[in-house]
């Protein structure tokens, strides 16, 4: 065996292990993905404030609430002025929230969304005055204000109008400044504990054994479906951020429920990859029944003194459709399934009703659920 044949036998032989690597973790996640640690989480802010610079389109007089606010605003700069007086048009109350990230530190700026609460037809173009957030303890971590993104338009007249998007909300990039921190000291734990998104007790075992096996010894244990603790390795107790981004890229294949959802609405169907059908006999057809009215008029001869009659005459027309009557064998994939129900040639929304009277019939090994 010459050196070139041997060389090309071992990079066949490596493309064909990656492949299997590949293959073997096509379907694997990671812990970041699946999992949140628990402490490490958002928190929401909301806020009342005003928008001004309006050309026109804030809120009417009808809306006693801005002219109330207005009015206060204006006090508080050291102006005074009669609420009779004061035109909104170029004002509108809003409603601004945001999401507090984790670990946010004062200085920090943070995304807020602006929408209107009045009878305000257009945002464009307005800015929003300093607005305090606040979380739900009643204290305030933000303080927002800048001018508005609102990415759509609104014109027309008394008799036509012209939209596109949502012209009575919009978003101001970093348009809030945080001024209070969340109290939460990370890295002081010896354990951490990890909930999974979606609880499941296979995926949460193969979740610590992943974690076992990568670390060694036994650091982490599932403690019910959802939650798995983490004791930190000593080689690790001054690098704990360390620790949880080692952890985190770790692969772990989840396990899946099978699954049918369908929306009658739309017609939409999603079904999972577990999703199986024992042998069932389906036939389906469609009944159309179709009635129509016709008029018959009758008149009388000429130089006579007959009436004219109308008779109504109703024809009823029914019509039933060749129901295909097809065994769907034992399914063992998403495929075989989509195949057997395509071979009777129903639309979505009659597969809504296949799906259910299969699933009455006790041959459907899935959850159906219906939105």
């Amino acid at each position: 065996m010459t050196l070139k044949n041997f060389s090309d036998k071992v990079i066949i032989l490596l493309l064909l292990l990656w492949a299997v690597v590949l293959l073997s973790t096509a379907d694997a996640s990671r812990i970041k993905e699946l999992a949140q640690l628990e402490g490490v989480r958002s928190n929401q802010l909301v806020g009342y404030g005003l928008v001004v610079g309006l050309n026109g389109t804030g809120d009417s007089a009808a809306t006693q609430f801005t002219i109330q606010s207005l009015v206060n605003m204006m006090e508080r700069l050291g102006v005074t002025v009669d609420p009779n007086t004061v035109s909104v048009s170029n004002v509108a109350a809003v409603i601004v929230t945001a999401g507090l990230p984790p670990f946010a530190r004062a200085g920090t700026s943070i995304d807020v969304s602006v929408s209107s609460v009045g009878d305000a037809v257009n945002l464009a173009g307005g800015t929003l005055l300093m607005t305090p957030l606040k979380a739900a303890d009643g204290k305030i971590y933000a303080v927002a204000q800048g001018p508005l993104v609102v990415g759509s338009l609104a014109f027309g007249g008394e008799a036509a109008k012209i939209q596109k998007n949502h012209p009575t909300a919009g978003r101001i990039p970093d348009g809030a400044l945080v001024e209070r921190e969340v109290p939460f000291v990370f890295g002081q734990q010896r354990d951490l504990k990890y909930r999974l998104k979606d609880s499941d007790f296979t995926t949460i075992s193969r979740m610590t054994d992943a974690v076992n096996e990568y670390f060694g010894g036994n650091i982490a244990r599932s403690l019910d479906a959802g939650q798995m603790q983490v004791m930190v390795p000593d080689r690790y107790l001054d690098r704990v951020v360390d620790f949880v981004a080692e952890l985190e890229t770790l692969d772990v294949t989840p396990d899946t429920l099978a699954r049918i959802v369908v929306n009658e609405k739309t017609g939409t169907i999603v079904m999972g990859d577990r999703v199986r059908i024992s042998t069932v006999a389906v036939s389906h057809g469609n009944l159309n029944l179709v009635i129509s009215e016709s008029s018959a008029v009758s008149q009388p001869l000429p130089f006579t003194d007959g009436d004219t009659i109308e008779t109504e005459d109703t024809l009823i027309d029914i019509t039933e459709e060749k129901g295909n009557l097809v065994v769907m064998q034992e399914a063992v994939s998403i495929g075989d399934v989509a195949a057997a129900l395509n071979a009777i040639g129903a639309s979505p929304r009659d597969l809504i009703a296949i799906f259910q009277a299969i699933k009455a019939a006790g041959a459907l090994h899935a959850d159906l659920v219906i939105l």
